[in-house]
């Protein structure tokens, strides 16, 4: 099994999505994308970011998060968002664990933040700042996740 499964929603900008490739290939980790894409995954943008990384990531695409979700019943699911007050580094995580992330411009839907409060993480800053750059959160999360599960020694 691979180590954590990254799940972008929605991503917009071809250059965190590929610096995201390049971080799933180095801690063996899986990267979902779900919904409309803010580009075409032959971007040259998005190529560049990833450099020599793609061979080495499972990338899989699903239509919305609810399949995704379908498909793996079993798995805990955490949602990423500037607006709960619960951190990333309060949880237990394990392997096999989605970490889900909003787009750049709108974050995650209000509905799923509320439908899913317990479920619901994030990463503390200023309170002055709107958030953090994509591909720097789910590099955050991730390392904290495999600091947890001493997956990569």
């Amino acid at each position: 099994m691979k180590s954590f499964k990254i799940v972008l929603v929605e991503p917009q900008i071809p250059q965190n999505t590929g610096n995201i490739v390049r971080m799933c290939a180095c801690t063996d980790s899986e990267l979902y994308l779900v919904g409309k894409l803010g580009f075409r995954l032959t971007d040259k943008y998005l190529k560049r970011a990833g450099l020599d990384y793609w061979n080495e990531v499972n990338v899989k695409e699903y239509s919305s998060l609810q399949r995704l979700q379908e498909e793996f019943p079993n798995n805990n699911f955490y949602y990423l968002t500037t607006k709960v007050k619960k951190l990333y580094y309060d949880i237990e995580y394990k392997e096999g664990d989605f970490l889900v992330f909003g787009s750049e411009t709108k974050g995650l839907n209000e509905n799923l933040i509320f439908n899913n409060k317990d479920k619901c993480l994030t990463i503390p800053m200023k309170a002055d700042q709107r958030s953090l750059n994509l591909s720097n959160s789910v590099s955050i999360v991730l390392y904290e996740a495999i600091r947890q599960t001493n997956y990569i020694r």
